[in-house]
């Protein structure tokens, strides 16, 4: 009986420990042209926003994204940004309709973000996972204190 609680105890110690580790779905992916290597969720949660429109060396940000339905789109908001995505549909729509600003370029999967965020100066966008040979950088969502950090 004590054999069997001692064991229960280590499982649910481990189970603990490696589920209560945060491991993100989806990787922030920048164009190489970009150059800093990390920023505050805040500053991400505001370039896909479309508020926050420039890199810190005045670059344009260029931003892409999945259809609303897309289960990453859905993983990328909630995980990465903290927000529902028709939070984020909300917003673009705001500022279109006010026509303060425009929405995000829509791509239709994966590969085509890869593609148009490899070939595009000051590009953001994301995907599950970067593979060698994709000409992207990631992107790594750091303290919220600090917006951005140069490489």
């Amino acid at each position: 009986m004590i054999r069997a609680a001692h064991t229960m105890a280590h499982a649910l110690l481990y189970s603990c420990l490696f589920f209560g580790v945060k491991t993100w779905a989806v990787t922030i992916i920048v164009n190489p042209s970009v150059t800093i290597s990390a920023a505050s969720q805040n500053a991400v949660r505001a370039m896909f926003a479309m508020k926050l429109l420039q890199w810190p060396d005045g670059q344009p940000v260029r931003v892409f994204v999945l259809p609303d339905d897309n289960p990453l789109h859905r993983t990328f908001c909630k995980e990465a940004l903290d927000i529902y995505p028709y939070q984020l549909r909300q917003t673009w729509d705001r500022q279109i309709y006010s026509g303060t600003g425009q929405a995000p370029t829509e791509v239709g999967s994966e590969e085509e973000m890869l593609k148009k965020v490899a070939s595009t100066p000051g590009a953001l966008g994301y995907v599950r996972k970067v593979k060698p040979g994709d000409r992207v950088r990631t992107l790594s969502v750091s303290n919220p204190v600090r917006t951005f950090s140069a490489e």
